[in-house]
């Protein structure tokens, strides 16, 4: 029997606030929807717009860092795999909800585009030159050890 695989990459911004919580064991959760938009022309040639709101769910170290940078509106781009859970609601009604089980995440944005500022760097760059020290000099490709 072959195995499965499952792997999502969405794109887009936070419908609301994200909610840090810790569980029993005390792990730390954090849930977030992203609403993705998508453009498309009908049949008919006009233009339509479609959204979509992914749930997701990040924990421990990632899920810390996406609760205290995010916010509604944030710009943010996370892969992972998708889950399933199942439960009884309250009423004995089966329900069912698939969701992102975040694996890695990056903050989309510029300056103030919603963020403050804060979400504006990618969770997984780091940066040692700031673009004040570029120079405009050209580069001399014999300079380069490989």
């Amino acid at each position: 029997m072959a195995r499965g695989f499952s792997k999502a990459i969405i794109m887009g911004n936070l419908t609301r606030d994200p909610e840090l919580r810790s569980t029993s064991t005390g792990s730390q959760v954090c849930g977030f929807t992203v609403a993705v938009n998508r453009s498309y022309k009908d049949s008919s040639g006009n233009q339509q717009e479609q959204v979509s709101f992914i749930d997701c769910s990040a924990w421990g170290k990632a899920g810390e860092i996406i609760a205290q940078y995010a916010k509604k509106g944030s710009g943010i781009m996370v892969s992972g795999r998708l889950d399933q859970r199942s439960w009884e609601d309250k009423e004995g009604q089966k329900r069912s909800r698939v969701e992102i089980n975040v694996e890695d995440f990056n903050f989309i944005g510029g300056g103030n585009g919603g963020n403050d500022g804060a979400g504006a760097k990618s969770a997984s760059a780091s940066q040692d030159v700031a673009p004040d020290d570029i120079s405009d000099e050209p580069i001399d490709l014999s300079e380069i050890p490989f």
